[in-house]
């Protein structure tokens, strides 16, 4: 009974039937998205695609951070992280049907990704859809055996409405806002990319937070920067730009829309990952009008055409990145909203009403229909 001690439930060491009994709120809807407590992307995903599938069917599903209180039978429960998945697989009911969402991992990341792969692949077997982000993902899962049936392709949602392109006057008061003139260049990077939900001094070495910090020093030879950091566990970039003495801002915020009012301060958003399911920011960008540079991971293969709607390089390309933002610099006035206006153009494939609709019709109608 250890770990029940002090009321904190480890779902490793209690049985599936017991957490089934103390679950307190009888989830009625048919469909059910786990997400994670931290108010961040897995989160943000699984409330957007939730609330536009209520629009069109009311009651039909509902957002959980607590798997152990799905009662029932003949749900779809999808696991927003492939990690809450294979935490909480041994533990579920054969009574519904499950389904995951794997956004990135590759074996050779790290040996620690190698037996979390090895793990996903051996429990894929009791999923009826594994959703992928992009043509990456899928074709990587493809060549480690999953079944293509099983796999489904739907991009990371954007809302379009909400980010959208904004005018020059709140270009300027945003950046007054943060302390910043017109004549420096303001470069956004708003993915974690620390180890944890803490300070994230140890960097998480699929974000590339090393390689971004190679980059902009290099640009700080050529410009005035300031950078705009958003979300938990920046510590490991933000120790990196005090050494460099780059200013920037850090702001932690608890909602998508408050992005919404720091985009348009931004010249351009920085992407330097080298393992991505999106990210958001690729898209939050192209939808309002901000120019990106970034390594080829994630969704930008699927989204971006080099020099034409922003600018992509290989992984860890440090010299390509500073090299594609020097660049996007010396772009007139008209190349440049050419290139962002067909950046938008590009992204309204993943508008958040497209992407809400694609996870009803190609996965949950279809296993509800089966199961009748």
């Amino acid at each position: 009974m250890d770990c029940l001690r002090s009321l904190k439930i480890n779902a490793s060491c209690i049985p599936w039937r017991f957490l089934e009994l103390i679950g307190s709120k009888d989830k009625k809807a048919k469909i059910q998205y786990v997400v994670e407590k931290a108010q961040w992307a897995i989160h943000w995903e699984g409330q957007s695609i939730r609330n536009n599938i209520e629009k069109m069917y009311p009651g039909a599903m509902d957002v959980t951070s607590r798997p152990n209180r799905i009662m029932g039978a003949g749900k779809v429960v999808h696991f927003g992280s492939q990690y809450m998945w294979e935490n909480w697989a041994r533990h579920l009911t054969i009574k519904n049907h499950y389904v995951a969402s794997f956004f990135h991992g590759k074996p050779e990341d790290s040996p620690a990704t190698a037996r979390h792969i090895e793990h996903f692949l051996a429990l894929s077997s009791r999923l009826s859809k594994i959703v992928v982000s992009c043509s990456l993902v899928y074709d990587r899962l493809c060549k480690l055996g999953v079944d293509e049936v099983k796999l489904e392709k739907i991009p990371i949602g954007v809302d379009t409405e909400v980010f959208s392109p904004a005018r020059a006057e709140k270009r300027l008061q945003i950046r007054r806002e943060i302390g910043v003139s017109d004549d420096v260049v303001v470069i956004g990077t708003f993915q974690k990319d620390g180890q944890g939900w803490g300070d994230g001094n140890t960097p998480k070495n699929i974000k590339g937070p090393d390689v971004f910090l190679s980059v902009v020093e290099r640009l700080a030879r050529e410009f005035s920067l300031h950078i705009v950091l958003t979300g938990p566990a920046r510590g490991y970039v933000k120790k990196g730009l005090e050494v460099a003495r780059i200013p920037y801002t850090h702001r932690y915020l608890q909602t998508p829309q408050e992005l919404v009012n720091l985009y348009p301060a931004l010249d351009f958003y920085l992407i330097t990952s080298r393992e991505e399911g999106g990210p958001k920011g690729l898209l939050e960008s192209m939808a309002s009008g901000i120019p990106v540079v970034s390594t080829a991971v994630g969704m930008a293969p699927d989204l971006i055409k080099n020099g034409v709607n922003g600018f992509m390089v290989d992984s860890e390309d440090v010299e390509g990145l500073a090299d594609s933002a020097l660049e996007l610099m010396s772009l007139s006035a008209t190349a440049l909203s050419e290139m962002t206006s067909t950046a938008r153009k590009s992204v309204f494939e993943c508008d958040v009403n497209s992407v809400a609709m694609q996870h009803w019709n190609k996965v949950y109608q279809p296993i509800l229909d089966e199961s009748k």
